[in-house]
């Protein structure tokens, strides 16, 4: 009987012992692509044995991507993806022989069969539990999740059920499912670190209810012991995926970013209020365009005290370039997450905590500020050191309300607040900013080109969305007061406006003259 033209995929690592069941369940196919990686039994050996098998070896990069890179050796461009431990019937490799291969915009599914201790288990979700496993690679191929990948099918993909099954010995006892879960939980906790938020409250909450979906909903009470131990391990795993992105998302790390120019007393009073942060960044970087010995002078002098690293990125005076001080700042950071002020934005004590609570990969931050007037701005560069922001708006930081209510810490109300809106210029300030460094590299950063004030912000912002980046604006949280100062003028906003608009136009994803350029 002919080969079937079909590449059929496996990843494989230490399977010896279904291996030579599965393998030989596949002979019918043309081509069997085995990507290892680091097996030390004798999985190898046995693969080595089998006529249309062929190995290939990659160190692990997650599920899907390894999966994509075991197509990318196909001979065929219809894949079949076999896990080491599925086996599949004779009538179904039958029925697959029956497929029209021509039709390449569909996608087949396939009833898995799934064993505990070597006994099919139909209730905990197990059952009925249809697979997407046969594509044509031409128009399908997975997703680059590290754990729970899925193939990415367009709409005008049709997914077909076959009628047969395969066998599928998922676990052997408890180990395996203990050892799987510790897998593929601190896969979840990588894949999502910094994407998606989590507490011990939500890892409980998600275990309980993975308990009894399993256990009474989807009735693994009628499998006996093995359907506990199964929903147990079940929620077990959706606690732990919690906790360990609870603990992988701690580890965010941030630099404050403060830019300047010639303005030495208000550069002191917000470098004492980063002094009064309850949690304190990682580093600070003063993104210097161009001041005077006085500003340095202030930045050696608290350099002394700072308890973190104090930075001093200095450019020549040439004209108003935020944008590219603010780049070569970035181009020093050293930390996950990048909190944008200006040099006269004194922060609330909870200023760098807020922004860390909202720190979410993809996600521009916008947050606000609290205008001081004119006599308590004077008052204030008196006497910097003698900082306290609360003190201030118990003796009447504003008279007008809803600047009052600006000036509100309600952390409670942030949460329900903090809207996430697709693509939205307005109100975008550099003043109160806040993204992952990463999300900046990919679109490189500030544009250089700008010269003079404005615009510079939004056309960052403009690129940041037209890159799949979205916006949320933080309010009653990340408080920052902004010290009077006279307006700067606009003469170059006719200029800026143009290179604002080419992106918004052409929307651009990368300037060419931006964080990379920088030297």
């Amino acid at each position: 009987m002919n080969k079937l033209p079909i590449s059929v995929t496996m990843l494989v690592k230490n399977a010896e012992k279904y291996l030579a069941q599965s393998l030989q369940s596949l002979s019918d196919f043309a081509e069997i692509v085995v990507l290892d990686n680091g097996s030390t039994d004798n999985s190898l050996a046995i693969a080595s044995q089998f006529d249309n098998v062929k190995i290939h070896h990659h160190s692990f990069i997650g599920f899907g991507p390894m999966k994509n890179f075991a197509a990318s050796f196909a001979s065929y461009d219809w894949i079949i993806n076999v896990d080491s431990d599925e086996i599949f019937s004779a009538e179904l490799v039958e029925e697959i022989r029956q497929i029209d291969l021509s039709q390449i915009n569909k996608v087949y599914a396939i009833l898995r069969i799934n064993h505990y201790r070597g006994k099919p288990i139909r209730t905990c979700g197990w059952y009925p539990d249809y697979v997407k496993r046969m594509y044509h690679r031409t128009v399908v191929k997975f997703n680059d999740k590290q754990v729970h990948e899925s193939l990415v099918i367009d709409k005008h993909i049709e997914t077909i059920r076959l009628k047969q099954h395969f066998l599928h010995y998922s676990f052997d006892g408890a180990e395996g499912l203990i050892n799987k879960m510790q897998q593929y939980t601190s896969l979840f906790a990588n894949q999502q670190q910094f994407r998606k938020r989590s507490s011990i409250f939500s890892a409980v909450s998600h275990g309980i209810s993975a308990f009894f979906k399993n256990y009474i909903l989807k009735k693994g009470i009628l499998s006996g012991a093995d359907g506990f131990v199964i929903s147990f391990a079940n929620a077990s795993g959706s606690y732990y995926k919690y906790v360990k992105l609870n603990e992988a998302n701690q580890k965010l790390t941030t630099s404050l970013i403060i830019t300047t120019y010639n303005r030495p007393d208000a550069l002191e009073a917000v470098l004492y209020s980063v002094l009064h942060q309850r949690v304190m960044p990682n580093e600070v970087i003063v993104a210097d365009d161009g001041s005077r010995e006085d500003t340095r002078a202030v930045i050696s002098r608290l350099q002394r005290a700072f308890p973190i690293p104090l930075k001093h990125a200095w450019q020549e005076d040439d004209g108003f370039r935020l944008a590219q001080s603010r780049n070569r700042a970035l181009a020093m950071a050293n930390s996950d997450y990048i909190v944008i002020i200006d040099g006269d934005m004194v922060l609330h004590p909870e200023f760098i905590a807020d922004h860390k609570k909202a720190a979410k990969k993809g996600l521009f931050v916008q947050g606000g500020r609290v205008v001081l007037t004119e006599e308590k701005t004077a008052k204030l560069l008196q006497n910097p050191t003698a900082y306290r922001p609360l003190k201030w708006y118990e003796k009447g930081l504003e008279k007008r309300l809803e600047k009052r209510l600006s000036a509100l810490h309600l952390p409670f109300l942030s949460s329900l607040f903090l809207r996430r809106e697709k693509q939205n210029l307005h109100a975008v300030r550099g003043c109160n900013m806040a993204f992952f460094k990463e999300d900046a590299m990919a679109i490189n950063g500030f544009n250089n080109d700008f010269v003079g004030w404005g615009r510079e912000d939004s056309e960052f912002v403009v690129r940041f969305f037209n890159n799949g980046g979205k916006r949320a604006n933080l309010k009653f949280a990340a408080i920052a007061y902004h010290l009077w100062h006279h307006e700067a003028t606009r003469a170059s906003l006719p200029e800026n406006d143009k290179l604002l608009n080419h992106a918004i136009s052409e929307k651009l994803k990368w300037c060419e003259n931006g964080l990379a350029q920088i030297k």
